[in-house]
């Protein structure tokens, strides 16, 4: 059963610079809970109180029905779970927008499109309502799921008279219409780009899937959609935040924001943000960032500024990771069993240049890496800019690190690094089938990690799993994909370590462990109350 099932009932994040006061009693109280309080020197409450957005007390239920006041909100949990609010840290929040906006995406997900007749359908009915050489996209599809990848065929049945493009749910593929490749001038004969790969007909002709560093060339001949103005960003990614704070999570972190993004999280924050919000800035912002003066950790309670995020790697869900043994599956351009992925674009001397310029400018590196021959790769930047420029606590990250051994998490151990893994099993349990049943056992690996006191960060990597922290914890604690089956049940964890991860370890990641990720006198009061 998918225990996400279990929907939040009631949330807080809220914050201020304020304690309790003698004399002041708190604005809200709960009793009769469950608290499961992820402070080590009191692991379990029944209750809490909070005054002006900070816990103020969190002890046993006697102690704490003594401080309401008159002015005190009391809520009788009935005996159900608290837990200290979840913390995404690493997602991509993306507007919602409503379904006939001419910026709405077609939903390709399983859930919505289930067969390649649907999806071409549904890419038929935007097309009717689109004006001709405008473009039409979708997105989430799951090869897997609809037993092949869409090609240029199946979305010329849709439309040739519109560019239409649609992505996989890892983010790293797609698939474009005969449209776009005429358009763009993409043949035979174009070869493929560094870091990136196009499928191709038996007679070398591109049949629409692009891989990676592929899927910007692919488009380029074709103008871009008009951009949402800023209300209807601001508008967007607020209707994502409050489904995000609907399923419990109360601080986000866009881990590839741009200055554009900052701007709209401003205003939203100014309008009063539902959830907290970090960004780590793309690489691509840091000599912008450095000339303005703003460095990690400026910013308010609601909105900071964290690490800077690039990447040195491919996809392990849209199977492109580069790997140091060959996957199972076959090479999906030549159909021979040699695939090793697609190699990252940069060299390891480039790659050294990289983590170095983010490391010497006191920023947080957040480095998307997902296959071992990648991984190693970065290993050794890391290590030559921590000896070039020794930081102690520099918490570097590695984002997602998917297919791992014993001497990775060994070098991750040493080097001081912090990992923030994927717990999408549920969802992509069926995509670790192309990297063989001898790997699971060290893929996503969170409890070997835990075991070697390597801090682990949780996160949905939203959209390409959902963001809902249950059903992520259930993953890792369970390993058992929506088909039922179990995929490296040596990683398994136990519910309150996920709990943990969730949470302080999250909060850790972007060193705001003393601020939130426990529900401990002090700390602002984002909690979350369980219906079951």
């Amino acid at each position: 059963m998918r225990f996400s099932s279990i929907r939040l009932v009631f949330a807080v994040g809220v914050l201020c610079a304020c304690g309790r006061e003698v004399g002041l009693s708190p604005d809200l109280v709960v009793l009769n809970a469950n608290v499961i309080t992820v402070d080590e020197t009191r692991p379990r409450a029944e209750a809490l109180a909070v005054l002006d957005g900070k816990f103020v007390a969190v002890g046993i239920e006697a102690e704490i029905e003594a401080l309401v006041g008159e002015g005190t909100r009391v809520i009788d949990a009935a005996g159900r779970t608290v837990t200290p609010g979840f913390i995404d840290a690493h997602m991509h929040p993306s507007p919602t927008y409503p379904p006939d906006s001419r910026l709405a995406r077609v939903d390709l997900r399983p859930s919505s499109v289930s067969t390649m007749e649907a999806l071409i359908e549904s890419l038929r009915a935007k097309a009717s309502k689109t004006p001709e050489g405008e473009w039409v996209q979708g997105r989430g599809y799951e090869d897997t799921k609809l037993g092949r990848h869409p090609t240029r065929r199946d979305l010329d049945l849709a439309s040739t008279a519109h560019p239409i493009y649609i992505t996989h749910s890892s983010g790293h593929l797609g698939v474009v219409n005969s449209f776009v490749l005429k358009s763009s001038g993409i043949s035979a004969k174009t070869p493929d780009p560094p870091g990136g790969a196009i499928d191709r007909d038996p007679d070398g002709e591109p049949n629409g899937v692009c891989r990676e560093g592929a899927c910007g060339m692919v488009r380029r001949g074709v103008s871009p959609e008009s951009p949402p103005t800023r209300q209807e960003a601001v508008a967007g990614v607020t209707r994502t935040f409050q489904r995000f704070a609907s399923e419990g999570i109360t601080t986000v972190v866009d881990a590839r924001a741009s200055p554009r993004s900052f701007g709209v999280y401003q205003e939203i924050v100014r309008a009063g943000s539902p959830v907290r919000i970090t960004v780590m800035f793309a690489h691509r912002y840091l000599e912008r960032l450095k000339e303005m003066g703003i460095r990690m950790g400026l910013g308010s309670e609601w909105l900071r500024v964290g690490g800077i995020k690039t990447s040195h790697g491919n996809s392990l869900s849209g199977r492109t990771a580069w790997l140091n043994e060959p996957y199972e599956a076959t090479n999906p351009e030549t159909g021979k069993r040699d695939y090793y992925g697609i190699p990252p674009r940069r060299s390891q001397v480039e790659l050294d240049a990289l983590i170095l310029e983010i490391h010497e400018a006191d920023f947080q590196a957040a480095v998307h890496s997902n296959g071992d021959r990648e991984i190693e790769m970065l290993l050794v930047a890391f290590d030559r800019a921590l000896r070039e420029i020794p930081w102690e606590d520099h918490r570097h990250r590695i984002e997602h690190a998917s297919v791992a051994n014993p001497a990775i998490l060994s070098g991750v151990k040493e080097l001081g690094l912090v990992l923030a893994l994927h717990s999408y099993v549920y969802e992509h349990g069926d995509k670790m089938e192309a990297y063989g049943a001898s790997r699971w056992g060290m893929m996503h690996a969170n409890r070997s990690a835990l075991d070697l006191g390597i801090p682990v960060a949780g996160n949905s990597d939203f959209p390409v799993s959902a963001a809902d922290p249950l059903l992520r914890i259930q993953s890792m604690v369970t390993r058992t994909s929506a088909e039922g089956k179990v995929y490296g049940e040596e990683q398994r964890v136990t519910p309150e370590e996920a709990i943990h991860i969730w949470t302080m370890g999250s909060a850790y990641s972007i060193f705001e462990e003393g601020n939130r990720g426990s529900i401990e006198g002090g700390k602002g009061a984002d909690f979350v109350l369980l219906s079951d």
